[in-house]
């Protein structure tokens, strides 16, 4: 009953409250580039796709949570979502400043990660802790094609970007180390053939 509450908050506060961070924005401090429409535009879908990814974290590791037994993997998958809370409000804090809007398909990309977060941690925690890895290892990729797309003058949204990547790269190494199973060529196949049509919705919607 806890694991069910604390998913039905989890999944009210990211999709529709205003996302508090714990630690300050890497934008802190920087000045709003000069951006031309084209690039604000740019700057916006970029950043509108990066907050989908956190909305899809929160539900991925909640969904995981609420299904394992384990307990230190429960409080390890928690933590990692209270940082990506942090990502979420930062990427909010960056379509704000754009002038850009969320994702209108947010609760559907919420109910669709949180599922497959429930179904791979039934199969086993280590299946589970091999999907946290591919899916940090896919969003790091994903995060470095995003830096060499987003304007030199958007220095703010660059900033971000590059944290997040580094974040993303020690949860995946953290899984690892906490015994992830590799998973199999199809199943990582399939994960970024998923994450390819989201991203191209979420460019636009």
């Amino acid at each position: 009953m806890d694991s069910l509450l604390i998913a039905a908050d989890t999944a009210l506060r990211t999709l529709f409250a205003v996302p508090q961070a714990h630690e300050r924005t890497p934008a802190h401090g920087i000045a709003e580039g000069a951006l031309t429409p084209a690039q604000k535009q740019l700057s916006g879908a970029l950043m509108r796709v990066n907050h989908v990814g956190e909305v899809c974290a929160q539900a991925l590791y909640t969904g995981q949570a609420a299904v394992t037994r384990d307990p230190q993997l429960r409080d390890h998958l928690l933590a990692a979502a209270r940082e990506e809370t942090d990502h979420l409000a930062w990427t909010r804090q960056r379509l704000d400043a754009l002038g850009a809007r969320p994702s209108v398909l947010n609760p559907f990309w919420f109910a669709g990660a949180f599922a497959l977060g429930v179904v791979a941690a039934k199969v086993s925690d280590r299946t589970s802790l091999g999907f946290v890895a591919e899916t940090e290892d896919q969003v790091a990729a994903h995060l470095r094609g995003h830096l060499a797309r987003l304007p030199e003058q958007d220095a703010a949204s660059r900033a971000v970007v590059a944290r997040m990547k580094e974040d993303e790269e020690r949860h995946a190494a953290q899984a690892r180390t906490a015994g992830a199973l590799q998973l199999p060529r199809p199943a990582r196949a399939a994960m970024r053939a998923a994450a390819k049509v989201m991203t191209t919705t979420a460019h636009y919607l």
